[in-house]
């Protein structure tokens, strides 16, 4: 019986140094490797920003939207978003609200959602894009959202109100 004793002994030793030398292993990575632990960053207050909150954008116009997009290490690909706000719903990312008008249903509302690639590696770079608006689109309260991602999958976000008039 003594030898049984002995053996389930010397197993569960052995058991026990295994999980500390696997615990031991785990942990000791390679600390040169630098973690992106950061999300990227969206500004529109520089002075070609644009659209700024509350701007007034007219039916029938082009405007270019422009944003700096930064990151610590490298950006990936972007987008912009430009849907109605008739419902008055807000983003958790929103800053300041702009007075909206009255709740109303979506008739023909500007629908503008594209994706965009950034080429080169860079950890900075300025969007630039081209968005008319439509003559037959609703009037009324917009949200303008920009996204960027980097490279490792984070992901910054902002919207702002916009109004879109005759």
């Amino acid at each position: 019986m003594r030898n049984y004793k002995y053996i389930y002994m010397k197993r569960i030793q052995y058991f026990i140094v295994s999980i500390i030398g696997m615990m031991l292993l785990a942990c000791s990575g390679d600390d040169s490797v630098i973690k992106d632990e950061e999300k990227p960053t969206i500004s529109l207050n520089y002075i070609d920003g644009f659209p700024q909150t509350c701007s007034v954008l007219k039916r029938g116009s082009s405007y270019d939207f422009r944003a700096l997009v930064t990151d610590n290490f490298e950006l990936a690909s972007y987008s912009i978003d430009i849907h109605h706000n008739f419902d008055h719903h807000t983003h958790d990312d929103q800053g300041v609200n702009c007075e909206l008008e009255a709740v109303k249903t979506a008739v023909n509302p500007l629908i503008y959602m594209e994706n965009y690639m950034i080429e080169g590696g860079v950890d900075e770079y300025e969007i630039i894009v081209t968005v008319e608006i439509p003559e037959d689109v609703d009037t009324g309260d917009y949200h303008c959202q920009y996204s960027v991602t980097d490279k490792t999958g984070w992901q910054g976000r902002t919207s702002i109100d916009i109004k879109i008039v005759e």
